[in-house]
């Protein structure tokens, strides 16, 4: 459920390009990540899909100086300034980027392609125009760490009371996997340039994600009537709704930070 969102990494791989922290390259490889390809289509001046390196290329010659995430949910339009058809957009992918310096929005469209047993995903940005505004709802870094260690422990307080602590081989993994990727260090969490503060909003934003998706798939807890079903969710989505805000917080810290300076 809070796996690392494309936009995410192209936010803040973007960002690093911007503050001339990697190269073209190095961003365009680090936002791919584990798909096949991505391509920027809708880009002004391109009549067909290019590749990221032009696409990060030509939107800073459109006067894009920084990337900012949204990842908006029904109900809650978080990171979203509109118009209303880039909100659409948005809500159907759950997630884009926001460009500022130029009113320029990125919507990830994903596609799954090749044999069985040998899928893998292509991924085409939609680039539309975006209405220069306030980002709805999206906190400070340090309103999102307090909020996150208030939501730390209601998600123990919940998952306890409701007698859904993770258990079994599948949450094991899982737990396993999560300690695995802290132990190699928090430096590959975010893009060269990201503030200490915003690695570590992310970093606990990722552990509350895994205990809440811990709690929404494990079914060997005390909770496997529909009602207790239905009060786990109730219980769980605020702890949720503030992990999607510090994730936010911390992949737009470079904006933030780069906009107080100049304030």
């Amino acid at each position: 459920m809070f796996s690392e969102p494309r936009s995410g990494r192209l936010a803040a791989w973007g960002n690093a390009l911007l503050a001339h922290k990697v190269s073209p390259d190095e961003a365009a490889l680090a936002i791919v990540g584990e798909d096949a390809v991505h391509r920027v289509e809708g880009l002004p001046g391109e009549a067909a899909p290019v590749g990221l390196t032009l696409a990060l290329g030509r939107l800073r010659s459109l006067g894009v100086t920084g990337y900012r995430v949204a990842l908006p949910a029904p109900g809650h339009p978080l990171g979203l300034s509109g118009p209303p058809e880039f909100n659409a957009r948005a809500l159907e992918a759950g997630e884009a980027v926001v460009g500022t310096g130029a009113a320029w929005g990125l919507v990830p469209e994903v596609y799954e392609a090749g044999p069985a047993g040998d899928v893998h995903a292509e991924v085409v940005w939609h680039c539309l125009p975006v209405r220069e505004a306030p980002p709805a709802d999206v906190p400070s870094l340090g309103e999102a760490e307090r909020e996150l260690a208030e939501a730390l422990r209601e998600a123990t307080e919940v998952l306890t009371r409701l007698d859904v602590a993770a258990s079994g081989p599948v949450a094991e993994a899982a737990l396993d996997a999560y300690r695995a990727r802290s132990e190699r260090g928090s430096g590959e969490v975010l893009a060269p340039g990201y503030p200490p503060r915003a690695v570590r909003v992310l970093e606990l934003a990722r552990r509350i994600g895994l205990l809440i998706s811990l709690a929404y798939g494990n079914g060997h807890g005390g909770a496997v009537s529909a009602s207790q079903m239905a009060a786990r969710a109730e219980a769980l989505r605020p702890v949720e709704r503030v992990a999607r805000r510090a994730q936010v917080a911390a992949y737009n810290a470079y904006v933030e930070e780069r906009e107080r300076g100049r304030g």
